[in-house]
């Protein structure tokens, strides 16, 4: 079977957890570093530092020339946040250049953030696609991605332009697509609306935000555990909407009285699938509890 172009897909349907590390800096340079990484994916932040989609896309480029990554793949996956929220259709529409230029990077996903309405998340999805795409459009419109942008993600995918088009796509709604969208499902707006989010078709995961809805409840400092019992009850809601529509979940657990094979056997019988946090020795200690026997990198 031929190597999927995401390294995280072709993971999450083996039934592999996977672990992420931020990029660091946006440069060749550190591309060509980065192309060898312990890490499943890599994670942009535009969240909450500058949208540097140049250096981006200098990024992006060293990691296809220090390539190819130890199992096989042309680059690590990346996943890109927004400096935008996905909290309504407005803001999303508005916003929608930057999802457009990420993509046009070459990236291999985006997770949107604070995602609190259903028709807003439809919108994130729509704006991800090339409207020639049909799965799913019983409960999707057109998609909206313009043709033109195609020829410098395909360098960085190793893929013709044409051929681009056809898997840039979300995936599992598109079971040939290589897009990995997901949200940060992180108030209490979020977890109210979590079923109807969750059943939206395009996305592949959700997190719950543990910081963010911390402060939602009044607690600016609730990233970790252990949580009050109101922040259980909701990342219960959100990981029971992903599950009940087939989609992953991504969490964290960094219990100071625990170590690193506690906190991810917590993980492990929750029912997460991508381990944030804990960097390579954590990722390492986890790999072998699921006696993964994939190369990583």
């Amino acid at each position: 079977m031929a190597k999927r172009i995401n390294r995280v897909i072709e993971l999450i349907e083996s039934g592999e957890p996977v672990y992420y590390t931020g990029i660091g800096e946006l440069t060749y340079e550190n591309g060509l570093k980065q192309a060898s990484t312990w890490a499943d994916f890599l994670i942009t932040d535009f969240e909450h530092h500058a949208f540097d989609v140049a250096g981006l896309t200098a990024f992006m480029k060293g990691l296809v020339d220090g390539g190819p990554t130890k199992a096989g793949h042309r680059t690590p996956a990346v996943i890109s946040t927004l400096p935008s929220n996905c909290r309504t259709i407005e803001e999303v529409r508005a916003n929608a250049w930057q999802i457009r230029q990420v993509l046009s990077a070459g990236v291999h996903g985006i997770l949107h953030t604070h995602a609190r309405q259903a028709d807003a998340v439809r919108a994130f999805i729509e704006e991800c696609r090339y409207p020639f795409h049909k799965e799913g459009r019983e409960g999707l419109g057109e998609g909206q991605r313009g043709a033109g942008g195609q020829r410098q993600p395909a360098e960085i995918w190793g893929v013709t332009p044409q051929r681009y088009t056809e898997i840039a796509d979300p995936w599992p709604l598109n079971p040939e697509g290589e897009l990995f969208l997901g949200l940060k499902l992180e108030n209490q707006e979020s977890a109210a609306n979590s079923d109807a989010i969750c059943r939206v078709p395009g996305l592949a995961f959700v997190e719950w935000g543990p910081g963010d809805m911390g402060m939602s409840f009044g607690n600016p400092d609730a990233h970790d555990p252990p949580y009050p019992e109101e922040m259980d009850r909701v990342r219960n809601e959100i990981k029971g909407a992903a599950d009940r529509n087939g989609l992953k979940f991504l969490c964290s657990w960094n219990d100071p009285n625990k170590d690193d094979a506690e906190n991810i056997q917590v993980l492990i019988d929750m029912g997460a699938h991508i381990f944030s946090g804990g960097g390579e020795e954590k990722a390492t200690v986890g790999r072998k509890m699921t006696n993964r026997q994939m190369p990583v990198g």
